[in-house]
């Protein structure tokens, strides 16, 4: 395998990491303690994989040896175990080249959720709000926390946006590929020939930035605070507890109003507004990596019809990767592993294959 020298130098780093966790000196000091665990942790998995592949790899080579064994028993006994044994380390080595494919630097970031009704009127912004639903008991599944930082109803119960922070465990790994148009099929509850409608919606998925990647200059945002205000426009309370920011140099406007205090409506927005600042620049360095890598992670552009939903036919399609499901009842309720899963072994294949023509 070519990547022996580097996974031989990545278990060395590993067994010298942990010498250093029992060391009392690195245990005695709390920060480097913390450097120490967390680079150990990352190469954890990794290490064991490869471990498993030696075992496998020392295995067959045995078994290949015993193929010339004068025992008719024993050569048999060898081809079995060869042939058990030549799929699985293969598997074992596949998955040490995704392992080994360049991480994404946001892949255990939180994430900024932005989800906007589009064509198709009220039936988009009751769909809008199935999505959102469908996200949040996605998240609960993972154990994520969901804080909607601000929302706008429709007439009909619908939204029209809604903005959300979600922090947990490797968010914007599991959700990185839901950016794009959503389009739903069925008939609304409002149609009385019974045709079906074509409606669609746009998500947004951003990396949250901390203070540490975009920093805000005080005199770069205006401040706004305003009475927080329901459905209709009726007054919730008369406090200007709600918070608008304007990045003066960008013009992006952020608004919150899910909390009463003037104090944690500002945090969050100003999370927003990070995430977006860094969003932009992001979109600046992908402009600059050019065409060639943009398709092959795809753009991720919000105007860029990833998805169906077709009610009458139980069928979600993802346009991106040919998948069909004939399973919509269950993705709506959140259950969306399998299209998860099926997006993340798609581009890792295509990872691999943009590394293998690097290679040639």
């Amino acid at each position: 395998m070519q990547y022996r020298p580097k996974l031989d130098e990545m278990e060395r780093r590993y067994e010298d990491l942990t010498a250093q966790m029992a060391d009392p000196a690195v245990i005695g000091d709390a920060a480097q303690y913390r450097k120490v665990t967390k680079a150990h942790s990352e190469l954890s998995e990794i290490v064991g994989k490869y471990r498993e592949w030696k075992t496998a790899h020392n295995n067959l080579e045995e078994a290949r040896i015993m193929l010339n064994d004068t025992d008719a028993d024993l050569r048999e006994m060898a081809r079995d175990e060869a042939t058990r044994l030549e799929p699985h380390r293969a598997e074992l080595e596949h998955q040490l080249k995704i392992m080994l494919l360049p991480k994404d630097p946001n892949d255990d970031k939180n994430i900024v959720l932005e989800i906007r009704a589009g064509t198709g009127g009220d039936e988009a912004t009751l769909f809008a709000a199935e999505v959102f639903r469908m996200y949040s008991r996605f998240a609960e599944t993972r154990g994520w926390k969901v804080e909607v930082t601000s929302v706008s109803e429709s007439s009909v119960g619908g939204l029209k946006e809604v903005i959300a922070l979600v922090s947990g465990n490797k968010v914007y790994s599991q959700l990185k590929y839901e950016s794009g148009v959503h389009r739903v099929q069925r008939v609304p509850e409002t149609e009385q020939q019974g045709r079906v409608h074509t409606s669609a919606i746009t998500v947004a998925v951003l990396p949250e930035a901390d203070e540490v990647e975009v920093k805000l200059d005080p005199k770069d945002v205006r401040i706004d605070t305003f009475c927080s205000s329901g459905p209709g426009g009726q007054s919730v309370n008369t406090t200007y507890s709600a918070v608008r920011l304007t990045h003066i140099p960008t013009g992006l406007v952020v608004s919150c109003q899910d909390e009463k205090s003037q104090i944690k409506n500002r945090a969050k927005a100003e999370r927003v507004l990070r995430s977006r600042l860094y969003e932009m620049e992001l979109e600046k360095q992908q402009e600059k990596i050019g065409a060639e890598r943009r398709s092959m992670v795809g753009s991720g552009d919000r105007s860029e019809k990833i998805r169906t939903y077709n009610f009458p036919q139980n069928r979600l399609t993802d346009h991106r990767i040919g998948l069909t499901l004939h399973q919509l009842n269950l993705v709506m309720e959140g259950k969306l592993d399998a299209v998860i899963d099926a997006l993340t072994v798609y581009y890792q294949n295509e990872g691999l294959k943009d590394q293998g023509e690097a290679a040639a």
